[in-house]
């Protein structure tokens, strides 16, 4: 059994630091495409519009389905059946169980992949291998067209693995490049840097996919384009963090070329039984993930929200999305530097308030009135970054020294499995009272929930159980 060392020491030349976190600020800046603009904007529009297609075709070589009504006119596509191994469901259906299929597999394969991050000696060739799997299984989405709908499954189950590999190696790099007081900076930077890129890239594809028409091209052809897109921008600045961070094989013992799968598994095992020792690290990770669904929900269904509930236009929605791009850009920043003055606890504290106070806002916005929703779209940029950037920066505080990946696997594939509660009383509150207001305000049980126990949480007392060094300011 291999010895790890005391933990991740930076580098004792802040330059040498700065070096470094710039470097790694541009994987935030790369991967955010695939999230904004791949899965976000055009993926759950384009899979299940192809999924509609594949039901068409079928109906033309098979006689009438469902997917047509009786005077002969198209039906929703929620009444497209589509099949896969032997299972009929509506194309409509599609995304939601691309989703949870994804999410099922990173559960799988997340925890593993942290194990062996943290015994390899090449840390960057991990995360260079997940970001350049995922960036490429985009790009080839380009190729889900013509009713092939199942080439869209496959590559897009891979680009999430990509995707959540590269997270899970990405976040172990923080306690490498930031002392204890660097930290909550360097991660509310680095988050605002990917909403900046995240918005940079999506304002391009929406400028050409909205003049497709002008340009010569089908909707289609524009959106597979986009897919391209996305691919190659990962791909191209996930090289700068690759040149830029450094491998620490001092911070690994022993032999671990040849052995690192099973190594993995191993340490895997030993990591989810040593987790029982360090109980104030899981309250935290429980307190983040009850308030980190309720964010994801309010960003998956504000879309939703705008336009059956506040019948806004989808010009309105897409503007919407790309002032919550910019102003997250600017409250990622500003969240950094609220943390250096009244520490990272505080500052999300009083984020969780705002977040209540937002959604509270959105129940009153009136129909119509594209401008108050501008303004929730604000409140929600400047909050939506830097509770999440300084989440992942206090979390590293609290992790045991040598176990940095696999504390961050946990809290990936955490995040992922708990994603469907919001959704779920969203959908539940709406369907019940038959008003979409009651269900946004319903979600302000996750940030209340969120509140409680982070101020229930004794951080000092979780950052010393884990045995690392106390930041000045918390």
């Amino acid at each position: 059994m291999s010895t790890l060392a005391p933990g991740p020491v930076p580098p004792a030349d802040a330059r040498e630091r700065k070096r470094e976190q710039r470097g790694w600020y541009f994987y935030d800046w790369a991967n955010s495409t695939f999230f904004t603009s791949v899965i976000t904007v055009f993926g759950g529009l384009y899979v299940s519009s192809v999924g509609a297609d594949a039901a068409r075709a079928d109906v033309a070589r098979n006689g009438p389905s469902p997917c047509v009504a009786q005077d002969g006119t198209e039906s929703t596509l929620h009444n497209c059946d589509i099949s896969i191994v032997g299972l009929e469901f509506p194309a409509g259906s599609l995304w939601g169980y691309l989703l949870s299929l994804a999410t099922v597999i990173q559960v799988i394969v997340l925890p593993i992949t942290g194990a062996i991050a943290d015994r390899s000696q090449h840390r960057k060739a991990i995360l260079g291998g997940f970001a350049f799997l995922g960036s490429a299984a985009s790009a080839l989405l380009f190729f889900m067209a013509d009713g092939n709908w199942e080439i869209g499954v496959l590559f897009y189950v891979i680009a999430n693995i990509g995707y959540g590999g590269s997270i899970v190696v990405y976040y172990s790099f923080l306690p490498d490049i930031a002392t204890p007081d660097e930290r909550d900076m360097v991660s509310a930077r680095g988050w605002a840097f990917g909403y900046l890129g995240g918005g940079v890239i999506l304002a391009v594809q929406l400028a050409f996919y909205l003049s497709h028409d002008a340009l010569g091209i089908s909707e289609s052809l524009a959106v597979r384009l986009c897919f391209v897109s996305s691919g190659i921008w990962w791909a191209a600045f996930t090289l700068l963090p690759l040149r830029r961070l450094r491998e620490r094989p001092e911070a690994v013992a022993g032999p671990q070329d040849g052995f690192a799968l099973t190594a993995g598994f191993k340490e895997l095992a030993r990591t989810v039984r040593a987790a029982k020792a360090f109980p104030l690290t899981l309250a935290f990770l429980g307190a983040y993930l009850i308030y980190t669904d309720g964010i994801s929900t309010v960003v998956t269904v504000s879309a939703q929200y705008g336009k059956d509930e506040l019948k806004f236009a989808d010009e309105v929605l897409i503007a919407t999305i790309l002032v919550i791009q910019f102003v997250a850009y600017f409250g990622g920043v500003a969240h950094g530097y609220l943390a250096r003055r009244f520490g990272a606890r505080r500052t999300i504290l009083g984020s969780l308030t705002v977040w209540i106070v937002v959604l509270g806002a959105a129940y009153f916005v009136q129909a119509g009135q594209q401008f108050q929703f501008y303004g929730l779209a604000v409140g929600i940029g400047l909050v939506l970054g830097g509770t999440n950037a300084l989440s992942r920066s206090l979390y590293s505080q609290m992790i045991p020294a040598g176990k940095e990946a696999q504390y961050y696997s946990l809290y990936e594939i955490g995040e992922r499995g708990t994603s469907w509660l919001g959704p779920l009383l969203f959908g539940a509150v709406g369907h019940a009272t038959g008003s979409f207001r009651y269900a946004i305000i319903a979600l302000t049980v996750f940030f209340v929930l969120g509140f409680i126990l982070v101020s229930l949480v004794p951080i000092r007392r979780a950052i010393a159980a884990a045995g690392n060094q106390q930041p000045s300011v918390l």
